[in-house]
C-alpha cells in the first residue's frame, strides 16, 4: 500500500511526500521563525515558513539534478520524494560505467553547490540589512552544508557513490566497490549514532543528540540495503537453473485417452500442476490442463498426444542457463514457471518464483516462510521486499555494456 502522497511531477518523473515531511516542515519552520524574532512576530513567522519551503525546494533541487543526468543515460526514474531525512530519488537502475555512474553521483551536490554560489550573488543585488537579504544568505548557506554533507564517503550519501564509483574504476569490479562504500556508510551511521547519544549525553541537546542519532540509523539501513542487493547480484551469478530447479512435476503416457488422463490424475486430491507426456522412452510435451476443459467430454477418447504441446514449443532454458537468465524469462514473458532441458533434451526439471525464492533463502541463509514461498508460488510475484526480477534485469543489462 503506497503511504506517500503523490503532489505532482517534473520532467516525467512522479513527486511525491511522505507524511512525515510535514512534520520536518513545522519543525523547520519553528527554527527559522525564532532565527527571525528580531524583525517582529509577522516578518519572523512568515520568513520562517517561506525558508522551510525553500530549503525543501533546494533539496527537489537537488534530487532531481541525480534524476535528469540518470535519465540523460535511458535510466528510468520512478520517483522523487520528499520526507523527513531529506529526499530520495529512485532509480531503477545502475549506470552502465563507472565513469556514468559518477556523473549521476556529483550531480545533486554540483547543484546545491551552484545554488550556493547564485543566491550569494543574488544577496549583493538586494537591500542590505533587511529580512530578504539575510533569507538569501541562510539559504545560501544551506544549499552549501547539504552539498557538503551529502559528499560524506559512505553509502546511501552521494558521496558514498562518488567513492564506489572511483572504487570501480580502480578495480573494475562493481560488486567490491559497493561492498566497500557500503562499509564505510556502516561505520559512518554507527558513529553518527554513537556521537548522537554521546551529545546528549555531554550537553543535554536531546533533539539535536536524537537526530544526529536518527540520520545515522538511516545511513546504517541504507548502507545495509544497498550490501544485500549487491550480494543478492553475486548469487544470481553464481546459480543456474540446475540449481533452483524441482522435479515438482508428473510424467504421464502419452498414448492414453484424455478420459483415463482426467480420471487418474485430476480426480487426486492433491492432483499435480504440471504434467509431461512421455511414449517410447521420450518425452514428448507439456498437457496443458486448460487444453483439457476445452475439449468436450465426448470427445476424451482421443490420445493425450492430441493435446501435447511440444518441448520445442513451449518456454524452456537449460541446466546450464544462469539465474539471471532464467528470471528475466520469467518476467519478460510473464510465465508461471519454465521447464529446465538437460544437454540431452530431456525434462530435468522446472522451475517458477517460489523454487527461486527457495534457492536464495537457502544460499543465504534468508529466514522466508514455506507460506511466503507457497504464496509467491501461487502468485506468481516475488515478495516486495525481494525484488529479484528487478536486480535480474539490471544485472542482465549491465552484462549487456
Amino acid at each position: 500500500m503506497q503511504r506517500n502522497w503523490r503532489v505532482g511531477s517534473l520532467f516525467g518523473i512522479p513527486l511525491f511526500i511522505d507524511p512525515l515531511w510535514f512534520l520536518i516542515l513545522g519543525l523547520a519552520t519553528l527554527n527559522f521563525g525564532i532565527a527571525y524574532t528580531e524583525w517582529g512576530n509577522a516578518i519572523a513567522w512568515s520568513a520562517g515558513t517561506v525558508m522551510a519551503l525553500l530549503l525543501f525546494v533546494s533539496v527537489l533541487l537537488h534530487e532531481l539534478g541525480h534524476s535528469l543526468v540518470a535519465k540523460s543515460q535511458g535510466i528510468k526514474v520512478n520517483s522523487i520524494t520528499l520526507f523527513m531525512f531529506g529526499g530520495i530519488a529512485a532509480i531503477e537502475e545502475e549506470s552502465k560505467t563507472p565513469g556514468k555512474a559518477f556523473q549521476v553521483a556529483i550531480a545533486g551536490p554540483l547543484v546545491s553547490i551552484s545554488l550556493f554560489f547564485l543566491l550569494r550573488f543574488f544577496a549583493n543585488f538586494v537591500p542590505p540589512t533587511t529580512p530578504v537579504q539575510e533569507m538569501v544568505q541562510d539559504l545560501g548557506r544551506i544549499n552549501l552544508v547539504l552539498a557538503l554533507f551529502n559528499l560524506i564517503p559512505g553509502l546511501p550519501l552521494d558521496g558514498g557513490q562518488v567513492l564506489k564509483a572511483a572504487i570501480w574504476k580502480v578495480t573494475g569490479d562493481r560488486f567490491l566497490a559497493v561492498h566497500w562504500a557500503a562499509r564505510a556508510g556502516q561505520i559512518l551511521g554507527y558513529s553518527a549514532i554513537a556521537f548522537g547519544f554521546l551529545v546528549d549525553y555531554l550537553t543535554g541537546e536531546l533533539v539535536t543528540g536524537l537526530w544526529i542519532a536518527l540520520l545515522g540509523w538511516f545511513g546504517v539501513r541504507n548502507a545495509t540495503s544497498y550490501n544485500r542487493v549487491t550480494v543478492i547480484q553475486e548469487t544470481l551469478l553464481k546459480l543456474t537453473a540446475a540449481d533452483a530447479m524441482t522435479r515438482d512435476f508428473r510424467i504421464v503416457d502419452a498414448n492414453s485417452s484424455l478420459r483415463s488422463f482426467a480420471d487418474s490424475y485430476l480426480l487426486d486430491t492433491n492432483p499435480s500442476q504440471v504434467y509431461f507426456a512421455e511414449s517410447d522412452g521420450r518425452y514428448r510435451g507439456l498437457v496443458s490442463i486448460d487444453d483439457l476443459r476445452l475439449i468436450e467430454r465426448s470427445e476424451w477418447d482421443q490420445t493425450l498426444q492430441s493435446i501435447v504441446h511440444p518441448l520445442t514449443e513451449i518456454p524452456t532454458v537449460t541446466e546450464s542457463t544462469t539465474l539471471v537468465e532464467a528470471i528475466n524469462k520469467l518476467e519478460k514473458e510473464n510465465l508461471p514457471r519454465v521447464t529446465v532441458l538437460s544437454p540431452a533434451g530431456t525434462v530435468a526439471g522446472i522451475i517458477d518464483r517460489g523454487d527461486i525464492l527457495r534457492t536464495f533463502a537457502q544460499k543465504l541463509n534468508l529466514r522466508i516462510s514455506d507460506a511466503e514461498i507457497k504464496r509467491v508460488k501461487e502468485e506468481g510475484t516475488f515478495p516486495p521486499g525481494l525484488q529479484l526480477g528487478a536486480i535480474a534485469r539490471q544485472q542482465s543489462d549491465d552484462s549487456k555494456s
